[in-house]
């Protein structure tokens, strides 16, 4: 299994970029795949997710009402909307998809179930300037 994000770069506060993850492998279907973010000095956060099954998404409370997180289904892939960006956001974004050991996991969605299988993409950087 391959993941490859893209579509970061540097945009001015206020600006949007939507950011691609493309996941290959032989017959692969994930449980759920999402976002985290690094800045540099801090913590990882985990931004945005969605299931598979249901296409239920969750958001953190930083980003709430300005991200978006979507699938297409044939393509595999996965999309961050980034709206009315602002120099907080800025941060190497990872994409990340996963398949759950335990059943019971299936619908953790706040965060990368513990039981998961974890794969990760290579990162693209987010630069919002002021």
């Amino acid at each position: 299994v391959t993941v490859t994000d893209s579509g970061g770069g540097v945009v001015q506060t206020g600006g949007s970029l939507r950011l691609s993850c493309a996941i290959s492998g032989r017959a692969f279907i994930p449980d759920g795949m999402g976002w985290v973010r690094q800045a540099p000095g801090k913590e990882r956060e985990f931004v945005a997710s969605i299931l598979w099954n249901t296409d239920s998404t969750h958001y953190s409370d930083s980003v709430q009402g300005r991200f978006t997180i979507s699938r297409d289904n044939a393509q595999n892939t996965v999309y961050l909307q980034m709206n009315d960006l602002r120099v907080v956001d800025t941060a190497v974004y990872y994409c990340t998809a996963w398949q759950v050991q335990a059943p019971w996991e299936k619908d953790v969605l706040a965060t990368i179930p513990p039981s998961a299988n974890v794969w990760w993409g290579q990162g693209t950087q987010v630069t919002v300037s002021s």
